[in-house]
């Protein structure tokens, strides 16, 4: 088949793409507000790279939803690669705050108020990546809120990306096949229930180590241990299972053998997902006071209130990172059948 020659412009539709600000300031009759036009490419630019990290995301939903993943085979790599990438592009949209505070305040004022009652808090897309990585909606700060600025079809959007499987919800799913500690032909006399980690040669040998590591004011830390790891979890409501959790917090301890390399760096990308998310908010916090000051978002929100209040409230992958108040000195970890570190090890 005979190549069509392509056209830059025409590829990337420059056309439309240049063509598409509209500075409701520059309309007849009205006076020119210069920074609206930064104001409108920058917004964007960020509904560009949403569109680019949704599509990295539902990438990576797809291979996770795989009845079973090849931890060596190139569907984990791909699952990373695309992940870090997602945190490379969150990286970008916090740099992009920089040149939008080249606007002063007055400069803002030259054309705020003829943008009510539109606002940032309508970005369906923004909305749908917290509901895609695993934002529920009981988890939400300001829930009245959450979709009332929106039209019907963004909500009804929005609505069926929430009933679809997360990556919370998936990575609780990988974290739970994972063999390493509930396969007998590691552990020869492992018969004990499921989640009775006091039967379980590891489990029972690494609870004394850490409950022993913990100083006086940490004492509470033995329940929670039993909380995150044991059958006593369902007395709290976690998006990671017992059996997600172990897993989760063996490759953190194991990280440094072979096999648990792409792993454990799939758990950190998440949370640099939720770091770079937590930096965008907050930048987004000093831009809106700077700004607008205590006045009301052109929405109608609170302005920095309501931004502060979700930073706060909306951190998807805190589950993981809170595993790390379990972790003890490398040095003082139990020693893993050789089975187990042959094949850890790739040795087979």
């Amino acid at each position: 088949m005979e190549h069509k020659p392509v056209y830059y412009g025409e590829y990337l539709q420059l056309e439309k793409i240049i063509h598409a600000q509209e500075p409701v300031s520059f309309q007849q009759g009205k006076e020119p507000a210069h920074d609206e036009m930064l104001f409108i490419i920058i917004h964007q630019a960020y509904e560009l790279w949403f569109k680019q990290i949704l599509f990295e995301v539902d990438s990576v939903a797809s291979i996770m939803n795989k009845t079973t993943i090849n931890d060596n085979s190139g569907d984990l790599q791909t699952i990373v690669h695309r992940l870090k990438r997602t945190t490379t592009i969150l990286k970008v949209l916090v740099q992009q705050i920089d040149i939008l505070e080249t606007m002063t305040p007055m400069d803002f004022l030259d054309f705020r108020d003829m943008l009510r009652p539109a606002s940032g808090f309508q970005s369906w897309q923004f909305k749908i990546l917290e509901a895609k990585l695993g934002l529920k909606f009981d988890q939400r700060h300001g829930q009245n809120y959450y979709t009332s600025q929106l039209n019907s079809k963004d909500i009804e959007t929005i609505k069926a990306a929430e009933k679809e499987p997360s990556i919370i919800v998936l990575v609780n799913q990988w974290l739970e096949r994972m063999p390493f500690l509930e396969n007998e032909k590691f552990w020869k006399n492992k018969n004990e229930p499921k989640d009775d980690i006091s039967l379980h040669p590891f489990w029972s040998a690494y609870e004394k180590i850490y409950i022993d590591s913990l100083n006086e004011s940490e004492k509470q830390n033995s329940i929670l241990f039993k909380q995150h790891f044991g059958k006593n979890q369902n007395e709290l409501e976690r998006s990671l299972s017992p059996a997600a959790c172990r897993s989760a917090l063996f490759i953190m301890l194991y990280r440094g053998y072979p096999l648990l390399e792409l792993p454990f760096q799939l758990l950190d990308t998440l949370l640099e997902i939720d770091n770079q998310m937590g930096n965008w908010r907050y930048r987004h916090i000093n831009m809106v006071r700077r700004m607008i000051g205590s006045r009301v978002g052109t929405g109608g929100s609170t302005g920095a209130g309501y931004l502060q209040g979700a930073m706060e409230k909306h951190y998807i992958f805190k589950e993981i990172s809170q595993l790390n108040s379990f972790l003890i000195d490398r040095r003082k970890l139990p020693s893993l059948p050789k089975e187990l570190t042959d094949y850890l090890g790739y040795y087979f």
